[in-house]
């Protein structure tokens, strides 16, 4: 069994009357890129703050590295992370800011600043002032911040932001190297569902402090896929129908009693006339798919 990383049931934060996170529930393995998705507001920077204790639960429990309670902080050492904007001070330079993280933190060795500056391509400025650089260069030092001391968990909130499209890639490539080389764990939080679709192997869809969805990159391609839907008033006859009259058994069962093939999307007429040949009411046929977007906004609607 795959070791989570990353563990909580019930979780909830409560400020009032009003619930920033309500009964939230999510699992992340080790090596897996999860993408949490949600609209501004949703909660993703509670959770976030959750984790790497930066707030504490009102409910609810949370482990990290399979460990929970007061040992937390101890495993929270194991975490590297970007949350909201990088905190940096401006009037060092980006090799002094990384300089004296690594002493706090009891790092040995001046080679951390050096790997963390390379990784996000700052080896040529660390000497710069960080009020002088730009939004994307402060984003990246930012990522280099978190980057610092090979963390095993890395927790991301909107790590892309002000970057250029070729930065963009070259942060998505560096975190699927570490990922696959290094078992490294990346829980990355982003609006920009395109880019995570590029690289995220699990997803959370969270929409007013709940949690509405959670499923694997390969189940969510799944879902998204141009389909055939099939609506009739007998799935079990109409499964029959496909299998032993038409030949189709490429086909699934859908949770609100529909079938759904992924090929045979020309082939409509010809099942219909089938199915209602054997008796079958047909009350929809339609050919469907969805972007990231579109199944995002249905997700949303529903909750």
């Amino acid at each position: 069994m795959d070791e989570m990383v990353v563990q909580t049931a019930g979780l909830t934060k409560q400020y009032g009357k009003a619930k920033a996170l309500d009964g939230v529930g999510i699992e992340i393995p080790r090596g897996e890129i999860y993408g949490l998705v949600g609209q501004n507001g949703a909660g993703k920077t509670t959770l976030i703050r959750l984790l790497t204790g930066l707030a504490r639960p009102t409910s609810g429990s949370l482990s990290l590295f399979g460990t929970s309670g007061s040992a937390l902080s101890r495993q929270r050492s194991r975490i590297g992370a970007l949350i909201e904007a990088p905190a940096l001070s401006l009037d060092l330079s980006a090799s002094q800011n990384l300089e004296a993280l690594r002493m706090q933190r009891g790092l040995a060795g001046r080679h951390w600043v050096d790997q963390a500056l390379e990784l996000v391509g700052l080896q040529d400025a660390g000497g710069k002032r960080a009020r002088d650089f730009s939004l994307g260069m402060r984003q990246r030092l930012g990522l280099a911040v978190a980057l610092l001391g090979n963390p095993e968990l890395l927790i991301l909130d909107e790590p892309v932001n002000g970057l250029d499209p070729m930065w963009m890639t070259r942060i998505r490539e560096e975190l699927v190297r570490l990922t696959h080389e290094e078992g490294v764990t990346v829980l990355i939080s982003s609006h920009l569902l395109a880019e995570l679709d590029l690289f995220a192997t699990r997803y959370g869809f969270i929409h007013h402090g709940r949690l509405v969805r959670q499923l694997t990159a390969r189940e969510l391609h799944q879902e998204c896929q141009r389909t055939l839907r099939i609506t009739t008033n007998d799935q079990a006859r109409a499964s029959t129908v496909l299998e032993e009259t038409l030949g189709i058994r490429g086909y699934r069962l859908g949770d609100d009693g529909q079938l759904m093939l992924a090929d045979h999307l020309d082939d409509a007429a010809r099942i219909n006339a089938a199915l209602v040949q054997a008796g079958i009411q047909v009350s929809a046929l339609e050919v469907r798919g969805a972007s990231l977007e579109e199944y995002f906004a249905e997700l949303v609607k529903g909750a």
